[in-house]
């Protein structure tokens, strides 16, 4: 693991006296690299709080330019970069926030020609894509390599949130086999609601880097934050899943499969821009 600076040890001290926290854990957040997809009022505030948390690198990835009615909640952009795009200001911001982070930035969406090698090159992968085609692919990939996943989304003011584990825990497709019908523009997006899916993101990202706490391993929290319910459903792997099941081509060799396919699950709730 690497060593922490003095600056390092001053900027983290408030953390690192959290009890099972301690010099360990910062220094793992440290040697950690983060891929976070879809960098916007979710992914990008996630990687706020992972950058001042002390990850050692990220790797932000989203395609296309800022619009107007982006900034009720991407925080890391401003005004003047309207019509630019967003994952450059948003590696300009979190340099400027904490300049020990190592940021790269890739103007770009998940295709099947680049989530193998972003994938292989992080130790944990947040998926925050505005679209099931993205989140697909990067759970097949976080499947194939062995990665765990932060799975997170929202639709007006719920959410929910889960973290995948390929091995020990069922993969996106086995909680979603049918994928939501939705219009990435037809529902109402308040930035309140992205923000806080988005620090509980980070949050289970930190614990599955350093064993912090507990991670919702086999277990999908939703969130209906208009009532502030929330409540834990149980996860189960399908062994006919086409992604980890016992006849797929990416499962890791570890995949256990004892469980049947997920149950009562809301089919409802959609991915945010």
């Amino acid at each position: 693991m690497l060593n922490l600076t003095p600056t390092e040890l001053e900027r983290y001290q408030r953390q690192i006296m959290l009890p099972g926290f301690g010099l360990a854990a910062q220094q793992r957040l440290k040697s950690a690299t983060v891929l976070v997809t879809g960098v916007g009022g979710l992914g990008g505030t996630a990687a706020l709080y992972l950058a001042v948390a002390g990850v050692g690198r990220l790797i932000l990835l989203r395609g296309g330019e800022l619009r107007l009615d982006d900034m009720n909640r991407q925080i890391l952009m401003t005004h003047d970069w309207v019509g630019q795009p967003r994952v450059i200001k948003a590696k300009e911001t979190l340099e400027q926030i904490n300049p020990d982070v190592q940021i790269e930035a890739v103007c770009d969406y998940v295709t099947p020609d680049n989530v193998d090698a972003l994938v292989q090159s992080a130790d944990i992968a947040l998926d925050c894509a505005h679209n099931f085609g993205e989140r697909d692919l990067l759970n097949a990939a976080c499947v194939r390599w062995g990665k765990p996943m932060v799975e997170a989304a929202m639709n007006d003011m719920e959410a929910y949130l889960t973290t995948i584990i390929p091995g020990q825990t069922p993969c996106l497709t086995c909680l979603f086999p049918e994928k939501p019908d939705w219009d990435k523009r037809g529902f109402g997006v308040l930035g309140a609601v992205s923000g806080t899916l988005a620090c509980l993101t980070a949050l289970e990202a930190i614990k599955v880097l350093t064993g912090l706490g507990q991670p919702l391993l086999g277990q999908l929290l939703t969130m209906d934050l208009g009532r502030m319910d929330f409540a834990k459903r149980r996860a189960y792997h399908d062994p006919d899943c086409l992604v980890c099941g016992v006849r797929s081509t990416d499962r890791p060799p570890a995949m256990q499969h004892s469980l049947t396919v997920v149950r009562n699950l809301s089919a409802t709730l959609s991915p945010v821009l």
